[in-house]
């Protein structure tokens, strides 16, 4: 379901698929409704690191899966405009109030990155 929601959103903001990593954050920003939804907080040479802080259905439930499971739907934006997204920090965690990411080019190397589901 959450990929069918992506799939509605690239079709409604005309999601373009972008070359650099700056490039493909700010394209996956410009789908939500606002940017302060998800602040770009830096750029480290092939890393764009940003914040989720949309209000989340799984905050503070303590599971981190669930939290995987919905954010199908920016994985399958950034799949499109040439991306791949990893959760580092999820709001699930009753100590964490917004989401940490991360974004790297499609095909990179992100292995170094832990999502938060595997912690």
């Amino acid at each position: 379901m959450m990929r069918l929601l992506a799939d509605l959103t690239i079709k409604m903001k005309g999601g373009q698929r972008k070359e650099s990593v700056e490039e493909i954050a700010k394209e996956w920003q410009r789908m939500f409704p606002g940017r302060r939804m998800v602040p770009l907080r830096k750029i480290i040479e092939d890393t764009a690191f940003a914040e989720v802080r949309a209000q989340c259905s799984v905050a503070n439930t303590g599971d981190v899966h669930a939290c995987y499971r919905l954010m199908e739907y920016d994985r399958r934006l950034l799949e499109h405009i040439g991306g791949e997204f990893v959760v580092l920090e999820s709001q699930a965690n009753p100590e964490i109030s917004v989401c940490q990411v991360a974004i790297r080019k499609k095909g990179a190397f992100v292995k170094d990155l832990i999502p938060a589901h595997e912690r």
